[in-house]
């Protein structure tokens, strides 16, 4: 068995380009994929442990994460994994996945923009600017070095100036900060969310214009767009089923389809889209196999599961 920490996985210098294309090809091979819904446990005060399992055959392997969040920890988001041989059993690794979680979920919001937004698309709004904002951001960057990307950011004690400084070498985005949500949202063309907590909606109807692509990572503060949006896209069905007003989206299908071309995506540049990002294992295990493939890990090295904050 391999025990590898986040600088080890950090070392390989995995492209934020690479990821996006790792979390396309997990997604088409989903349909072999034995993916049940998470298991989520829900505690006072916004904290949540999320048991995440799930097999591929092509990969052969399967695996377990363990997600958590503790909002007074720095980052809030913390997890294991587990990867197995699906043929003998056997235990390959035990990994930190900081890293994986960070930029799986970056680049499955990266893939779900690309794949969905507007041809006309400028004005990209993101709020959350943690370690997921910043995931995202890198893979949109990396992955489209070409197109100029116009950011609103919300501002929120110093992040959005932090955020502003991590991305001033970049020379395809440009930066603007407002102050509530309201404008964030309105006029954008993309609206990207990364928080992990909201109570109510984030802005009313009419603030969401046509052709909008929104795109909540987690899922919170978005519930209104589900009852007027003209399409609702998911990386699985089964995790959000249970969602209060699942049975009155308009459309529904998984972004998965969409990539093989067995439902439209975009039709109109006047759809309102919502793309849910529900953060699904298949990319956590994807991710874990094609690390243990391309790194040489030692057998001797700790986990390292320190308070010590790390930054994309």
């Amino acid at each position: 068995m391999k025990i590898i920490d986040f600088r080890q996985i950090e070392s390989l210098a995995v492209s934020p380009a690479e990821c996006v294309d790792w979390v396309h090809d997990a997604l088409l091979v989903k349909d072999k994929a034995y993916l049940p819904p998470k298991y989520s446990l829900k505690l006072d005060n916004d904290i949540f442990i999320n048991t995440m399992p799930c097999s591929i055959p092509e990969l052969g392997t399967f695996g377990v994460k363990v997600v958590s969040r503790y909002p007074f920890n720095h980052p809030s988001l913390d997890s294991t994994l587990l990867l197995y041989d699906l043929h003998t059993g056997e235990l390959l690794a035990l990994m930190d996945a900081n890293w994986i979680t960070a930029m799986r979920t970056g680049a499955v919001a990266s893939l779900a923009v690309s794949t969905l937004e507007r041809s006309e698309a400028s004005i990209y709004s993101i709020m959350g600017l943690g370690n997921t904002a910043r995931a995202t951001l890198l893979c949109m960057l990396d992955s489209r070095p070409e197109k100029l990307f116009t950011l609103r950011l919300l501002r929120y004690k110093d992040q959005a100036e932090l955020f502003v400084e991590r991305f001033s070498g970049y020379k395809n985005v440009r930066f603007e900060i407002v102050e509530d949500p309201e404008k964030l949202v309105r006029n954008a063309d993309v609206i990207i969310s990364c928080i992990t907590s909201a109570k109510g909606d984030i802005a009313p109807d009419d603030s969401f214009r046509e052709g909008v692509l929104v795109v909540p990572v987690h899922t919170r503060g978005f519930q209104n767009c589900d009852l007027f949006f003209d399409k609702v896209f998911a990386d699985d069905t089964e995790h959000v089923r249970g969602f209060r007003y699942f049975d009155r989206f308009r459309k529904f299908a998984e972004l998965s389809d969409v990539l093989k071309n067995k439902v439209a995506g975009r039709e109109t540049q006047e759809e309102r889209i919502l793309s849910y990002n529900i953060g699904i294992a298949l990319h956590d295990i994807y991710f874990a196999g094609k690390i243990l493939k391309k790194g040489s890990f030692e057998n001797e090295v700790s986990l390292n599961k320190s308070s010590e904050k790390f930054w994309l």
